[in-house]
């Protein structure tokens, strides 16, 4: 698709410099320097920057970037390379999983918002919030904080800049507190100011909303959220979310996760907040979601929870092109093995004329072969012990640690299930498991119940007969079906549920 660039900024652009604040966001499992890291955020952000197929068309640079020292926050600077004299001022979203970055907001103190001088009347954000925003701004780079590089970059600017303060997810909710302070600040040329949030939990109040929204200037004040998106509900209506989602296709909302979302309702205790910015909501229809995370378990609720607040469904739902994501590893060949084994690696983003690092675990590995394709890499296994995650980084990030990338040191080999047919049924059901590595002995579970009967065929089936499920509060009907075979307890996962029908 082609985005005009030229002009005022548009939601898809500044959506993809948020989504671009995300790249090598953790540090490597075999460690790395915060120098070391930063530099590789730095590096992964210029390459997509570079990136001509994304909407922000190659008409960014880069201009500073800094890392806090517990990497919590970061945040960069660009520039527009196309004439409209605009620059964005970038803040990354949470590296944790919904449930952690709710918890870590500290809604449930509020303090004084005063780093904007003395507004028209007191207002108050909460207090974990606050400390978050206290990060982006004293963090540097070099000694450059973002103040400082902001007032160099602008008293070289042509007259009449504009510049954008975007951010998803805790990015977006710390954005409307860094663009008010940097409005404070008497920068050079006296800029235009924008504000762009995605994804958003709010910061504070009505009276901080209504400083926000009502006491200072815009361009442009668009708060974009996915309808079907938790992170967005807090903290104004997450009450919202226990009548989720729409049946069909799922997943609603089971006594587990009516339970969870009421526990994190209560944070906030008596403080009450609003959200600033002009209501822009996507996905109202629901016709972007997850078709794997759709059963009634709280494992698949909040996995839905976690693609709908995801950067590339953002994207999707802005109808921009999707930021490529970091390596991901599919399978490794073979999985059981010494130091010095030759181990096939095959996934994605394993480019072979960029900087690419491997570990077993939190050991790195010095030998690697990359295919010309990107597809494979072929590593030695380091010294190491145990079972543990084999695991690629790039500029871009980390890939996950996935049940088909565990390494087993001298055996024996990891046991993964990778589907069960029938997925759904009654009592004495027989379902059929498939996957790797089961043995003449192993055990199934069905939920925290023994299957009565167990039929091996070793290597990679299993016919089991469902047990009766266990029945209250805390027991769903959707269970996770586990294999226990040569010590190993398969890892859960959505190829292994089951729906007892009652």
């Amino acid at each position: 698709m082609s985005i005009e660039q030229v002009g005022p900024m548009v939601p898809q652009v500044a959506m993809t410099l948020a989504a671009i604040a995300a790249a090598a966001a953790t540090p490597r499992p075999s460690g790395e320097t915060l120098a070391e890291q930063s530099n590789r955020v730095f590096l992964g952000i210029n390459e997509q920057l570079g990136d001509p197929s994304l909407a922000t068309g190659k008409n960014w640079s880069q201009l500073w970037c800094a890392l806090s020292a517990d990497n919590a926050n970061m945040a960069y600077l660009a520039q527009s390379r196309d004439g409209s004299n605009q620059f964005a001022v970038v803040i990354r979203g949470t590296v944790a999983n919904v449930t952690d970055l709710l918890e870590d907001l500290g809604v449930g103190t509020v303090v004084p918002f005063t780093a904007v001088g003395s507004p028209p009347a007191p207002v108050y954000v909460s207090k974990g919030a606050m400390e978050a925003f206290s990060q982006v701004v004293t963090m540097s780079s070099g000694g450059v904080t973002l103040v400082q590089a902001l007032t160099s970059v602008l008293s070289k600017a042509q007259p009449n800049p504009t510049v954008y303060v975007i951010g998803h997810s805790l990015g977006g909710c710390i954005a409307t507190m860094v663009a008010p302070y940097l409005q404070a600040q008497g920068l050079p040329r006296t800029p235009q100011f924008g504000l762009y949030t995605f994804a958003a939990p709010t910061a504070g109040g009505p009276d901080f909303v209504s400083y926000v929204d009502n006491s200072l200037n815009w361009v442009v004040n668009e708060r974009y959220h996915n309808f079907y998106d938790l992170v967005p509900q807090a903290w104004t209506s997450l009450d919202n979310a226990k009548k989720w989602y729409p049946d069909p296709p799922g997943p609603v909302a089971n006594d587990d996760v009516i339970g969870v979302i009421s526990t994190i309702a209560t944070l906030p205790g008596p403080n009450v907040y609003a959200q600033p910015g002009d209501d822009m909501p996507l996905n109202t229809d629901y016709h972007k979601h997850d078709p794997v995370m759709v059963k009634k378990s709280l494992q698949d609720f909040m996995g839905q929870v976690a693609y709908q607040h995801a950067n590339s469904t953002y994207l999707s739902l802005l109808d921009a092109p999707v930021v490529p994501s970091g390596p991901l590893v599919t399978g490794i060949s073979p999985n059981v093995g010494v130091a010095g084994t030759p181990v096939v690696i095959t996934g994605s983003g394993f480019h072979p004329d960029k900087r690419l690092e491997v570990d077993f675990g939190t050991v790195a590995c010095p030998r690697l072969d990359v295919s010309n394709d990107g597809a494979r890499i072929t590593a030695h296994a380091p010294e190491g012990v145990g079972v543990v995650a084999v695991r690629v980084t790039t500029n871009l990030g980390t890939s996950p640690a996935v049940p088909f990338g565990q390494f087993a040191y001298g055996g024996p080999a990891p046991v993964v299930v990778t589907g069960i047919s029938p997925d759904n049924g009654w009592t004495k059901t027989p379902v059929t498991i498939t996957g790797v590595n089961f043995t003449s002995d192993a055990k199934v579970y069905f939920g925290d119940n023994p299957a009565e009967s167990v039929r091996v065929t070793p290597p990679n089936q299993i016919v089991a007969i469902a047990p009766a499920p266990s029945i209250g509060i805390g027991k769903p009907l959707t269970i996770n079906v586990t294999v226990l075979s040569d010590g190993y307890s398969s890892p859960p996962g959505p190829a292994d549920e089951f729906t007892y029908k009652l």
